[in-house]
């Protein structure tokens, strides 16, 4: 078969299997979340989410090495990440029981994305809006507060390689507000892989790792920073910068060794 006209047929069938399996899973799991007692609903949202983002990377092709993650804590739990792919968000989904995901505003406004991203209480920033940046740093401190975990790509967007650029401090000032503990998460996908990003539009980027080869991601996980009361959140924002560039590298390391 002609290698283009292979693409075109992955792109197609992955596509579709994004449509059937979200729209299949997101009105049982509306269903029973709301049918679920209030104690039970975080188990309940942590499986769907969980299963949902499994079955995502098998579909595009993603295999994941990844570190073993221990269960939520009793408190609230920031992880915080370098962004390199879409994929990124399910790969976090799937090892983080289901937390919340800090996105861009626009994507609420997707067909059958935005209602499974509200539905799953993904909190949404539009980008230099600065009366939105504050608000959100209020909503993440509230989850925070609650216990849940809240996942964010400090750096504000995708970029192409390696190097983890300055993250903004947004998140790490709702860490200190509410005593949350701070889990850097470093990832590196395989050299070559169509998954990763390299410098285009979010839906060309889509577009291409939905045509892709099958691919490798591999994710670190480094050892929580504790918040105290008198915690500087730019002093944990650095730290966590750097944890996460050694991550990032400890990550390229498994997935091209």
């Amino acid at each position: 078969m002609i290698p283009s006209v292979r693409r075109e047929l992955r792109r197609a069938a992955r596509i579709a299997g994004f449509g059937a399996l979200t729209s299949a899973m997101l009105p049982g799991f509306v269903v029973h979340e709301a049918l679920s007692t209030p104690r039970a609903r975080d188990h309940v949202r942590r499986r769907w989410v969980a299963l949902w983002s499994e079955a995502l990377l098998k579909i595009f092709g993603v295999t994941v090495l990844d570190d073993a993650v221990d269960p939520p804590p009793a408190r609230g739990r920031l992880v915080v990440a370098n962004h390199r792919s879409t994929a990124d968000i399910l790969v976090l989904l799937r090892s983080f029981g289901g937390g919340r995901i800090v996105s861009r505003a626009d994507l609420a406004r997707w067909p059958l994305i935005g209602p499974a991203a509200r539905a799953v209480g993904t909190v949404f920033v539009a980008r230099g809006d600065a009366m939105s940046g504050a608000t959100t740093v209020r909503v993440i401190q509230s989850q925070l507060s609650a216990g849940a975990t809240i996942i964010v790509f400090p750096e504000g967007t995708t970029f192409p390689d390696d190097e983890v650029r300055p993250f903004h401090a947004g998140a790490f000032v709702a860490a200190v507000r509410s005593g949350a503990e701070i889990v850097p998460v470093g990832l590196a996908y395989a050299s070559g892989s169509g998954a990763a990003f390299v410098g285009e539009s979010f839906p060309a980027h889509l577009a291409r790792m939905a045509a892709a080869n099958p691919s490798r991601v591999a994710m670190r996980v480094g050892a929580p920073i504790p918040v105290s009361e008198h915690a500087r959140a730019a002093g944990l924002r650095d730290r966590a910068h750097v944890d996460v560039q050694g991550l990032v590298a400890a990550a390229r390391r498994a997935v091209d060794p």
